[in-house]
């Protein structure tokens, strides 16, 4: 039986798009990058920084990095 909506045609559940790096995945990272992590470091555990120092230099941008750091890692 299908879903019936409110009319917008749209399904009720839809699937969530996994993230893609935005960057070309790079050896260091760059040196706004780095001030962004040296504010952040105070706020989160070392194992936090690591996941997103590692996303971070496999292309994703700071705030995609954080996202999956937080739901892998978590504070």
């Amino acid at each position: 039986m299908p879903y019936h909506t409110g009319g917008s045609g749209k399904s009720p559940m839809k699937p969530k798009k996994a993230m893609k790096p935005l960057n070309k995945p790079r050896k260091d990272l760059y040196a706004l990058q780095k001030k962004l992590m040296k504010s952040h470091n105070s706020h989160h555990t070392p194992k936090h920084m690591t996941e997103m120092r590692k996303l971070m230099k496999a292309g994703y941008c700071f705030e995609q990095s954080h996202r999956i750091a937080m739901r892998k890692v978590g504070k």
